[in-house]
């Protein structure tokens, strides 16, 4: 336990808190996908939310047109005002289509659409469906920087399961990157980035002047993209972090079209076109040795820190997975970002229209 603040607000659990927040006023945007249906860990954190009464929960789903009516019956046994967003209808794909919007699919546009749908109220909180340990607290804990005038509040956690380290994207790839960048040119948006203590929790809430504003990433790098947007928009003084306790999440092989290695280059991508929205142009051709030499003492670190907790740590495995993750240190390409909703071609209500229309027609 301790309780030290880093260059954002650092909110700690020193007592177990479940603080008073303003859940009426905010809506839960909860994406899934085909494999959370009926699952253990979707009904933990649906029936959790249930005794948080917020004002509603969406869930964006992305799911084959044969099982989104079983789905959304599923849902609808839950006690909450909740609604669903199925993110791949034919009319709300044939909407974005005819807007430019379309493209690649993935849960940053998931939880885009479902934001839109958010933008009615004063809050949104965003977090996934796949946490076992999941505790209605998290809501409480992740509105409350906001009823104290904070515009933007990030979750963080410990990911240690099954006697070994977990979050290996985090603290394999993306602190070692940053702290390469760091080592050119120590711009603000790095100490930013750098001042989250799990920058890839997808768990977050902001005020709805701020989540009208940002502009999503498509895929896997949501939450970094967020951090970008964050920084751009809230800054130090209107950003916070807040300690979740202990996370138990499905986890991912390193290799894969869904593997920690595909996601690296999402995750890079992202990053590199934040820092270049605030001036950061990383030299690309002596990144990855920086960044490989950053996570090498990296992996010494966590080594120490493994045997001290008596935990298993495979340091040859680390070191391997260190040398996948520098080949995706390369130019973001192509800017991919959805519009922010504030200046987006369509509106939410439009969207909700043919979702409800497609949902309709699946049933």
């Amino acid at each position: 336990m301790e309780y030290v603040q880093e260059r954002v607000t650092t909110l700690h659990d020193l007592t177990d808190p479940t603080p008073a927040a303003p859940t009426d006023r905010a809506t839960v945007v909860v994406p899934m996908t085909e494999r959370e249906y009926a699952g253990l860990a979707p009904d933990r954190v649906l029936s959790e939310l249930e005794r948080v009464d917020p004002a509603r929960v969406v869930v964006p789903l992305r799911a084959p047109g044969d099982r989104v009516g079983p789905f959304a019956d599923w849902l609808a046994d839950y006690d909450l005002t909740l609604s669903v967003l199925w993110c791949n209808g034919p009319r709300l794909e044939g909407l974005l289509d005819d807007h430019g919007l379309d493209g690649e699919a993935g849960k940053g546009r998931d939880v885009w659409l479902g934001l839109g749908q958010a933008l009615d109220g004063k809050y949104v909180v965003v977090h996934d469906a796949d946490t076992k340990s999941y505790s209605r607290a998290d809501v409480a804990r992740l509105l409350y920087p906001l009823a104290e005038g904070y515009d933007f509040s990030k979750g963080y956690y410990a990911r240690v399961e099954n006697g070994r380290l977990y979050g290996r994207l985090f603290r394999l790839f993306f602190v070692p990157l940053v702290r390469a960048l760091q080592g050119r040119r120590d711009a603000a948006v790095l100490r930013y980035l750098a001042s989250f203590r799990y920058a890839l929790a997808g768990e977050f809430a902001a005020t709805t002047a701020l989540a009208e504003r940002l502009r999503t990433q498509r895929s896997w790098g949501l939450e970094v993209g967020t951090l970008g947007d964050a920084f751009e928009h809230a800054g130090f003084a209107g950003s916070a972090q807040v300690d979740l306790g202990t996370y138990e999440h499905d986890h991912r092989a390193v290799s894969g079209p869904t593997g920690l290695s595909d996601m690296s280059r999402h995750v890079g991508a992202a990053l590199f076109r934040a820092v270049a929205d605030h001036g950061v142009d990383p030299d690309y051709g002596s990144l990855p040795d920086r960044y490989c030499e950053a996570a090498r003492s990296l992996v010494r670190s966590y080594e120490l820190d493994a045997g001290f907790n008596g935990l298993g740590y495979d340091r040859g495995d680390e070191l391997e997975q260190v040398e996948t993750y520098a080949a995706a240190i390369e130019p973001p390409g192509p800017d991919r970002r959805l519009p922010a909703w504030a200046d987006a071609p369509i509106s939410p209500a439009t969207v909700a229209e043919a979702a409800e229309a497609d949902l309709e027609a699946a049933r």
